[in-house]
């Protein structure tokens, strides 16, 4: 049976120290959208929600720290520039590249303006974080810019950016400018097939894996599709669901691969609904989860079977 951590805000949580701005340790907590950076010995969980967009890291899985925010709408200049009543920051990325770390984040809605990507430079993985002072992308004639997901290829040294969904469920890829603060230019890539949002690219052996949500975010249908590819751009190949709503767990996506830096397993970190029945929509708080996954001989991702 696969072994699967449960993340949700739990009362009766740890804490390392008491008194104003201490962080917390908790064996659980809620969450969206989960991006998952391995720093050394630790792994780092950036979820849509909190107060701005924090940082949770753990050493060992089950124990985790909140660091509290990394950034807040307070901290970038130019989110009112577009004019628009209220704005919110969700699916956060984190890459670490050229001695220092870059976030990237989707700020939205879409209407009545477009919603667009930002960027900044942290000092570490907890923060503190400098905005860049300017949109990194802006959506537009049909797309949505959210979920920002930065992959550096080795095979060919360049850092891509995958980016949209939602509103016209539209996947862009850009390539970036070495101080990745910048689209250099873009890459022309095929819709893969039942496209809906949260794009995630990992490589194992040499195989390039497309991943991402279909369906929406709130109800029965969403789920996670994947594809393959011999290049970080395609052409992709189309191999099917691997999360999906059961009896006990609805709506699972937006997710992360990752190894675990203890013993080089993958893993995946996705949210899902829990404690709700019908095919939505779900109202409440989604929980995240953490679970080994495994690869067939062929290089295929196995069905993931959903557990507490």
């Amino acid at each position: 049976m696969r072994r699967t951590i449960g993340i949700m805000l739990a009362a009766g949580a740890l804490c390392l120290a008491a008194g104003a701005g201490a962080e917390r340790v908790q064996s659980v907590f809620d969450g969206g959208d989960p991006f998952v950076l391995v720093d050394g010995d630790t792994v780092w969980i950036y979820p849509t929600g909190g107060k701005g967009l924090e940082g949770w890291s753990s050493t060992d899985l089950v124990h985790w720290r909140n660091h509290g925010p990394l950034l807040r709408k307070s901290d970038i200049t130019w989110i009112d520039d577009d004019g628009a009543p209220s704005h919110g920051l969700w699916a956060p990325d984190m890459l670490a590249a050229n001695g220092r770390y870059y976030f990237y984040y989707s700020v939205g809605p879409q209407h009545p303006t477009p919603s667009r990507l930002g960027v900044a430079t942290c000092e570490g993985p907890a923060g503190p974080c400098t905005d860049s002072g300017r949109p990194l992308l802006t959506g537009g004639d049909g797309f949505e810019a959210i979920d920002p997901m930065v992959f550096a290829d080795a095979r060919s040294g360049k850092t891509y950016l995958y980016a949209g969904g939602s509103a016209g469920s539209t996947l862009r890829v850009f390539v970036l400018t070495p101080d990745l603060m910048r689209i250099d230019h873009e890459v022309t890539v095929a819709q893969p097939p039942h496209f809906t949002e949260g794009a995630f690219m990992h490589e194992r052996d040499g195989i390039y894996y497309l991943s991402y949500s279909h369906g929406r975010w709130n109800d029965a249908t969403y789920s996670v599709h994947y594809a393959t590819a011999p290049s970080p751009t395609g052409p992709w190949t189309y191999r099917g669901v691997i999360l999906k709503t059961d009896a006990a767990y609805k709506g699972p996506g937006h997710h992360s691969f990752f190894r675990d830096p203890r013993d080089g397993g993958w893993r995946i970190a996705y949210h899902r609904w829990e404690g709700q029945d019908g095919p939505g929509p779900y109202r409440g708080h989604r929980r995240i989860a953490i679970q080994k996954i495994s690869y067939a001989a062929d290089g295929a991702i196995e069905p993931i079977s959903m557990d507490d």
